[in-house]
């Protein structure tokens, strides 16, 4: 048997640069007490792109010295790759299956072969498991390992995965080195080809990677295929579990209260890219962050000539959108680069500091869309670089699981710092691409092209706070005056928070239902925006209806109580306000008049003036209940005003702006609109039959 000890295993790796992948390794080591030594510090990398081309020659030249200086011939060398690499599990179990695999040098394997198909037949066959070698990880004896890279005289951007395939499928260097593969995966999981093969397993407060094909752990995970490294990054070996949830979440914070002198100063790069609702709701959002105004600079890219007359100021409309990182680049007091669409509805008025706070490079605030699963990040990313939902998406998106997390791709709302765009991501075009839209291209770049041996730096979404919402702009039209009055489908929640009243969700709970006369019930129910928008939009369409009796738009074509008015339908809005009708009115109606089922009829807008039609003579609505709700303010928009039920002598004079008069239509209640004496007066009426 193989006389092993912990103390004998040495961990040899290659990084010329520490980064963000790097350093996810060291702390996965660290976890598990691994002694590493790490080589080629400082130097230049000249291994070649590994996403386009073969290369990786100067890591074994880097091993092959290293290992003329060791003297010790019993010292086991675990030599792999470190920018995308972690540890699931401690030396003593990666020793234990070392000496089970019965050989003095042990390679990972994988299902694919790269970078020469044609040598796929000299391959040795397996009784089971993967058959080809990866070269990303391998475990042996010092003096079997410098007998495998003695002949090495390659250039450094020549391949390394070339080369030790070519003395593997050697029988006699395979004999005389005693190489064998990891076949089952049980000491290296390489995830190249395998994606679909590897789901977490969490157990006693720690997480592995199991194999489901071959029902294995292994020790070390290599993520050599597109991102399922950083999924389960998050994850192992204690990043998160059930038990304790996020245990890194809170460390290398930057505290913004320590700060004694001035907030980072901050680029803010808005985006308007196409017709959007609540644009104005945005920018009162955008006023109401809790950061120094003056440590932003707020930059608006627009693509929309409808929304110029909307947005207050608008800089640099026909530039490019990496214009706007590079101001914060050029910039030198620029500390981070925040980039935010329109779309966006950023609710928490901490965001800035909470994203600065975390001092990750990348970092997004997890938004959703109302009752969807849509989120603004990919927590997966598929063999073509594709959307691929990950295991945990929904979990993540739902709130089960909290944390910060690394993902592939995030969208329409993120910071990046500013040291980076001077480093790392000083290409201009960071946002082009010849066939991906801006963001898509942004982090295909954040994860590609910043450096030339992959997993460069890391992009993070957190969801440990509620940050806000995504808007829908798929339906959005833009053919009237206040188009947001369409949007109580599309974007219900902040039509709601738009134009319903702010006191309306506790007129039950608080009682705010007044009664200024039997059986007439007074509550609020519409915003000021909501009902001068309503009545703009009917001045804005113009087509009044004349107040005569004869009335085409209606059932007989006859009106017996006629007003000055505009229906719902003439604006295209009855499927809308009925909308509202249902999810407002109705649970109010049906319980001030238990019994009744609420369907709606008729639906108008009527004006009343000193000049056209002051008021309107007693009469006995068309319906079961009417809805009559104020549309101004009497005192200040006009004077006079009100509506006076005859049979019981109750007036009620003093309309409020947004609030409903609901009352019986036939029989009891005898009404009149009583005279306005000065200005306009508008009410929004609806007839309301069982």
């Amino acid at each position: 048997m193989l006389n092993v000890f912990s103390d004998k295993l040495l961990v040899v790796t290659v990084a010329t640069k520490e980064t963000d992948g790097f350093t996810r390794f060291m702390k996965s080591a660290k976890h598990f007490n691994y002694s590493v030594k790490v080589l080629g510090r400082g130097e230049k990398w000249q291994g070649g792109d590994y996403m386009s081309a073969p290369g990786g020659g100067q890591k074994v030249r880097l091993l092959k010295a290293a290992l003329d200086k060791m003297k010790d011939e019993d010292r086991i060398i675990l030599f792999i790759d470190s920018y995308d690499v972690v540890f699931a599990s401690g030396p003593k179990e990666l020793l234990k299956k070392f000496q089970q695999a019965g050989h003095k040098v042990v390679f990972s394997s994988e299902s694919l072969i790269w970078p020469d198909r044609h040598l796929q037949d000299k391959h040795p066959h397996v009784k089971e498991g993967n058959r080809f070698l990866g070269s990303g990880g391998f475990i042996g004896y010092v003096p079997n390992i410098r007998e495998m890279v003695s002949d090495w005289t390659g250039e450094d951007d020549e391949s390394d995965q070339l080369f030790f395939t070519k003395i593997y499928i050697d029988p006699a260097k395979r004999k005389s080195i005693n190489i064998t593969i990891d076949s089952k995966c049980r000491l290296f999981q390489n995830l190249n080809g395998a994606l679909d093969e590897v789901v977490l397993k969490f157990e006693d407060g720690r997480v592995r990677a199991r194999n489901v094909l071959y029902d294995t752990l292994s020790v070390v995970i290599h993520g050599n295929g597109p991102t399922k490294i950083n999924y389960l990054g998050n994850y192992i070996p204690n990043t998160w579990t059930f038990e304790t949830g996020c245990t890194v979440c809170h460390e290398d914070l930057r505290s913004l209260t320590a700060i004694k002198s001035e907030y980072p100063l901050v680029v803010i790069g808005i985006f308007i890219q196409q017709p959007t609702p609540f644009v104005t709701v945005f920018f009162e959002r955008l006023l109401k962050l809790q950061y120094p105004k003056n440590r932003l600079k707020l930059f608006i890219y627009n693509k929309v000539k409808l929304m110029q007359t909307i947005v207050f100021w608008c800089w640099c409309m026909n530039t490019s959108l990496s214009s706007f990182s590079d101001m914060c680049r050029k910039d030198e007091d620029c500390d981070y680069f925040f980039s935010l669409d329109i779309e966006v509805v950023l609710k928490n008025e901490n965001t800035l500091k909470i994203l600065i706070e975390q001092n990750l490079p990348v970092i997004a605030p997890m938004i959703t869309r109302a009752g969807r699963l849509w989120s603004n990040f990919w927590g997966a990313l598929s063999a073509d670089g594709y959307y691929a939902r990950s295991e945990d998406y929904v979990d993540i998106v739902q709130g089960r699981r909290e944390g910060v997390w690394n993902i592939p791709y995030v969208s329409s709302v993120y910071l990046v710092k500013a040291s980076l765009l001077r480093s790392e991501l000083s290409d201009f075009e960071l946002f082009n691409s010849n066939n991906l839209d801006p963001d898509m291209a942004f982090c295909h770049n954040v994860r590609s092209k910043v450096s030339r041996r992959r997993q460069g730096i890391f992009m993070y979404v957190t969801n440990m706070q509620s940050f806000g919402r995504i808007l829908s702009t798929e339906n959005y039209q833009t053919n009237h005056l206040h188009n947001d009055l369409w949007q109580i489908f599309e974007n219900p929640v902040d039509w709601e928070e738009r134009y319903i009243h702010e006191n309306y969700t506790r007129i039950m709970k608080d009682k705010l239902i007044e009664t200024p006369c039997p059986d007439v019930y007074w509550f609020p129910i519409f915003t000021d925006v909501a009902c001068n928008h309503l009545v703009e939009e009917m001045e804005n369409f113009g087509q009044w209806s004349g107040g005569g009796n004869k009335d085409t738009r209606i059932q007989g074509g006859y009106e017996n109580v006629p007003t000055i008015d505009i229906h719902m339908n003439q604006v295209n809005y009855e499927k809308e306000w009925q909308k509202f009708l249902l999810e407002y009115i109705a649970p109010v109606t049906e319980k001030m008049f238990p019994g009744y089922y609420t369907r709606f009829d008729l639906a108008f807008v009527v004006r009343y003036k000193p000049d056209e039609q002051p008021a309107l003579r007693p009469h006995h609505d068309a319906s079961t209940f009417t809805i009559n709700i104020a549309l101004n303010q009497v005192g200040l928009d006009f004077q006079g005003g009100g509506c006076r039920f005859l049979r019981y002598d109750c007036s009620i004079t003093s309309p409020r702006k947004g609030w409903a008069l609901m009352h019986p239509g036939r029989l009891t209640h005898y009404h009149e609109g009583l005279r306005v004496t000065e200005g306009v007066r508008y009410i929004a009426v609806s007839f309301v039959d069982p």
